[in-house]
């Protein structure tokens, strides 16, 4: 039963922080930054002169992103093409975890990147059966994003390989949330073809996600749960799925680029997984790949070149990635999970919303 949250000493209640020293309860409330190391990972890296193209619901300009927004582009609406607005939410949520600068002195939403730049592609809105996610993701790297997260899934196509091969070619990093419907024991795609980057999630134990969808080609898991981001109305939210997950990657994915600017993106891959924290069983599994997201280890450790007996060489390349080439029994899913707006006063779910043979997680 969600909770309707009226004020900031709510917040604090619900998410149930410590009394002492409390800089900015949003800001505080981000379990993933310290969990991450983010703060040394900031003295390296922030993300500066990388560009990120997020194909979703379009953005919200809250005052936590507005300053890393750049021109985008609408692909649902034609005649306003120029209006990347979110109606939705899923969008300003991913915007936050990956480039949120936050506000005033250590207030409010710090993503992964807070230097980097982020592209917004309106390729979808809840409840309408236009989705244009393959053209979102072909559109970002023709805009010269050098990271697209697609936190988003259709069925495989020609076109949506096409889309992914333009994007390798412009020598970006594709970042795809696996998926939240363990029930169906397949990856989403774009997830599930050779190339990309496929995320599965972790909550705040450390442990693999209950909701995060395993398989081979699993490349990294990393924070999911309880993910506390930009929401609707300059509030904030609290997010739960690969989504969000996918979108911590691909702030990652900025950092390390801005870091080693001379590096491809099969390189900038290579880096995050050789360097991920492994977890279960040794070696690499189907439920977080090479291991959870290590930042710091990305930005710092001396990681041999492809090709020298170093794992990750493609990231998610598998024989899943190869599985179901004619589409039959798939979908176009939406990887959101469910986020609380934890600022004025409303409560938004993101279940699993169908929608002509695509949904959102």
């Amino acid at each position: 039963m969600s909770k309707i949250i009226n004020s900031t000493a709510s917040i604090a209640a619900i998410l149930t922080l410590p009394a002492p020293i409390c800089r900015d309860l949003v800001r505080d409330s981000e379990w993933h930054l310290d969990f991450l190391k983010i703060k040394d990972a900031h003295a390296i890296s922030t993300g500066v002169g990388v560009i990120v193209g997020l194909p979703d619901t379009g953005i919200h300009p809250h005052h936590d992103i507005s300053h890393n927004l750049i021109a985008g582009k609408n692909l649902i609406d034609t005649a306003n093409s120029e209006d990347t607005d979110d109606e939705n939410g899923h969008g300003t949520e991913l915007a936050g975890l990956i480039v949120g600068h936050g506000h005033g002195t250590g207030k409010g939403i710090l993503g992964i990147a807070p230097s980097a730049h982020l592209i917004p592609i309106k390729a979808y809105k809840t409840a309408l059966p236009n989705s244009k996610l393959t053209e979102g993701i072909a559109l970002a790297s023709e805009m010269g994003a050098q990271i697209i997260n697609v936190s988003a899934g259709t069925s495989p196509s020609r076109d949506l390989q096409a889309a992914i091969q333009a994007a390798k070619q412009a020598d970006a990093v594709v970042v795809a949330a696996s998926g939240n419907d363990t029930s169906t024991a397949k990856l989403s795609y774009p997830a599930a073809l050779p190339g990309v980057l496929a995320v599965g999630a972790i909550d705040r134990t450390g442990k693999h996600a209950e909701f995060s969808i395993s398989g081979p080609n699993i490349s990294l898991c990393a924070p999911g749960d309880e993910i506390v981001t930009t929401g609707l109305d300059s509030g904030y939210r609290k997010a739960r799925g690969t989504s969000a997950a996918a979108a911590i990657v691909s702030g990652a994915a900025a950092l390390v680029r801005a870091r080693f600017p001379g590096l491809s993106a099969r390189e900038v891959v290579h880096r995050l997984t050789a360097t991920a924290t492994d977890i279960g069983a040794p070696g690499r599994d189907e439920q977080c790949g090479y291991g959870v997201l290590n930042i710091v280890k990305a930005l710092t450790a001396d990681v041999p070149p492809l090709g020298v007996a170093s794992p990750g060489a493609e990231g998610s390349r598998s024989a899943a990635g190869e599985a179901d080439p004619a589409g039959r029994g798939w979908g176009v899913r939406v990887l959101g999970g469910i986020a609380a707006v934890l600022a004025g006063g409303v409560v938004v779910g993101f279940l699993a919303a169908r929608r002509r043979k695509w949904r959102r997680f």
